[in-house]
């Protein structure tokens, strides 16, 4: 078999694969509506052992299908094992294969499964949150080696679509993509987070009466932000590990990245630091998308 697993007829780069797998009732079927909608080339409900037989059919078509997004789910057999050794034989052999994960609450996926009145299928006998369970640790590892986890709990439609769109909207060489959102503390960590920078350690706003109505997003609240003492530093310093994490995630063939920036509500000083450390992945070339998660709430 040889050669014609790296390249294909006529010196053509082989496809790029994006593998959709997570959660049942996380949005997966959005997701590859989504990369279809893009012009991805779309296989739902695929083996994971097939995923290979699919890249080489896709290779002989001389560049008519370079990208292909697969939708795996947990009722494949030997599925972890399966997928995660075949999405390194896939990079052993040239090809970029990342893997999505869609993750969502506990809570979250019980009323989605309720919504539409079906059973989910690991379920069996037993309750709903034992199938959910018993899915969550089947999948614990494929979450763990996945280039991006999106989670969906709080995304309507529209807003996933949105952000597959986001990511994967344009195909670009050595590039890094970043999400970076504010979150309060007391509102619980982003599960998706790949880094988390904590700024309580700055003076709360929120104690300063006038300050109090507005958010980081102000200019009189993100002044006072900078202004204390630490906050220079701070992000000059978390500047240089980003420059770090960068070039390694680019060698690593890692091209998404959510950076978590959290204050105790999410409303003042991690929305500030967080609009000051997107300006400055900008500047390293980064495509960033802000999220202030928690700005509107109490």
């Amino acid at each position: 078999m040889g050669d014609d697993h790296v390249t294909n007829p006529g010196g053509e780069l082989p496809p790029e694969i994006v593998i959709v797998t997570g959660m049942s009732g996380a949005g997966r079927s959005t997701a590859a509506r989504a990369l279809e909608d893009l012009d991805w080339f779309v296989v739902d409900n695929l083996p994971p052992g097939l995923l290979p037989t699919m890249i080489d059919l896709a290779g002989r078509t001389h560049g008519a299908v370079p990208r292909v997004a697969a939708v795996v789910d947990v009722r494949s057999m030997a599925f972890t094992q399966d997928l995660l050794s075949t999405a390194e034989e896939l990079r052993g052999r040239g090809i970029a294969a990342r893997v999505v994960f869609l993750e969502a609450s506990d809570e979250t996926l019980v009323r989605r499964f309720e919504s539409v009145r079906r059973p989910h299928p690991l379920q069996g006998d037993g309750r709903l949150t034992d199938g959910i369970s018993r899915e969550r640790e089947l999948l614990r590892a494929v979450r763990g080696e996945a280039d991006l986890v999106i989670d969906t709990s709080q995304l309507n439609v529209h807003q996933l679509k949105a952000k597959m769109v986001g990511f994967f909207g344009e195909s670009k060489e050595a590039h890094l993509r970043a999400n970076v959102v504010s979150f309060g503390f007391k509102h619980g960590l982003p599960v998706d987070a790949d880094l988390v920078v904590d700024c309580r350690f700055l003076p709360n706003p929120h104690w300063v009466p006038d300050l109090r109505p507005m958010s980081g997003r102000d200019e009189p609240v993100r002044d006072y932000v900078l202004a204390q003492r630490g906050a220079k530093e701070l992000l000059d310093s978390y500047t240089e590990v980003l420059r770090l994490l960068i070039a390694g995630y680019l060698r690593e063939g890692k091209h998404y990245m959510t950076l978590a920036v959290g204050c105790t509500g999410g409303r003042h000083r991690s929305v500030a630091m967080s609009e000051q450390l997107a300006g400055r992945l900008r500047e390293e070339g980064v495509e960033v998308n802000i999220i202030h998660r928690d700005l509107e709430r109490e």
